[in-house]
């Protein structure tokens, strides 16, 4: 028998004005999707930069996917999980992530190893970070930056995965925000994309925190779920 599902939408890493953002799909209940690869075919269906299942909302407990690859950490399907479930602790494949609520921002602390590989390239200004086309010309996951006020930690950044699975530039990219953090050493306030927002600040023992806002995309609608058993 066929059942739906409810499917939440967040947005994640919003600008001050509420806009923008990295679109997160969340499946709270997963129970149709039992494996990676249900799971992955629903990611690659709905088409958003990753997906999120939530195996155990009380512990969050949570399983992240691209459309075309599982991830054990990344940073913005985190931080909209952590505001979701209002846990003070998020747990992906990676280890367990700690999480905070501060006013409008939600924090998550990371350590850098988890993060995925990415090309930090940077360029001299933030126009020719504006300027790259969409993708840039290249193989392998770019993330290209620019101080907009070195003093003031202010970076202008774009990211492209320049891989194949329709993602052709990601809006707000926690993972890469926090290698440009543990490369740099301090704490950074990203513009990102079209006007996403990334906080992030390093802390003891190698731990980086990331933060941004938060807020629901989409009603909260049902997706057709794969045939129970």
């Amino acid at each position: 028998m066929n059942e739906n599902k409810a499917l939440e939408v967040l947005s994640v890493f919003c600008g001050a004005d509420g806009r923008h953002g990295n679109a997160l799909g969340v499946v709270r209940d997963p129970r149709a999707y039992p494996d990676q690869a249900s799971r992955q075919a629903l990611a690659a269906e709905l088409g958003f930069s990753e997906t999120v299942f939530v195996d155990d909302p009380e512990r969050g407990v949570v399983d992240i996917y691209t459309p075309g690859l599982r991830l054990p950490f990344a940073g913005h399907p985190l931080v909209g999980a952590a505001w979701l479930l209002d846990v003070e602790a998020v747990n992906p494949p990676a280890g367990e992530v700690w999480a905070r609520q501060d006013g409008e921002f939600t924090w998550i602390t990371a350590r850098a190893e988890w993060a995925p590989p990415r090309e930090l390239r940077q360029y001299a200004s933030s126009a020719e970070v504006d300027a790259l086309p969409a993708p840039p010309p290249g193989e392998g996951w770019l993330y290209a930056w620019a101080w907009e006020d070195e003093a003031a930690g202010r970076v202008r950044a774009r990211a492209f995965p320049r891989r194949d699975d329709g993602i052709v530039e990601d809006e707000a990219t926690g993972a890469a925000a926090l290698l440009l953090t543990d490369l740099l050493g301090r704490a950074l306030n990203i513009r990102q994309g079209r006007g996403s927002q990334i906080l992030t600040a390093p802390g003891p023992h190698g731990e980086i925190e990331i933060g941004g806002r938060v807020r629901f995309a989409a009603p909260v609608r049902s997706v057709p779920l794969a045939a129970t058993r």
